[in-house]
């Protein structure tokens, strides 16, 4: 099944979240070459692509696990999580219909 995994980050988190990207991409690309990754990616702090120094408010993750509580585990192993970027993780079945 799949399931939407919604995280916030902390305020001024964005130094933290840079240098735990690599690990958290590297997650992610194994969850994609194993056909289970839907969507993923970060909530930009402010109205543009590149928001800069105002960072990001959170990432948004679709994917597919075998239960809740593995997508429930797999989200708090996340490096965001270890490194203090994400200030909550709430992870929610997901329901595919459009495109």
């Amino acid at each position: 099944m799949l399931y939407a995994i919604f995280a916030t980050d902390h305020e001024n988190s964005l130094d933290k979240r840079l240098a735990s990207r690599p690990a958290h991409i590297e997650r992610l690309t194994d969850l994609k070459n194993q056909g289970r990754l839907v969507l993923s990616g970060p909530l930009p702090a402010i109205d543009s692509e590149d928001p800069g120094p105002a960072g990001f408010s959170g990432s948004l993750i679709v994917a597919e696990f075998n239960s809740l509580e593995n997508a429930e585990e797999w989200a708090q192993a996340d490096p965001y999580v270890k490194a203090g970027v994400y200030q909550n993780v709430s992870v929610k079945p997901f329901k595919y219909v459009l495109p």
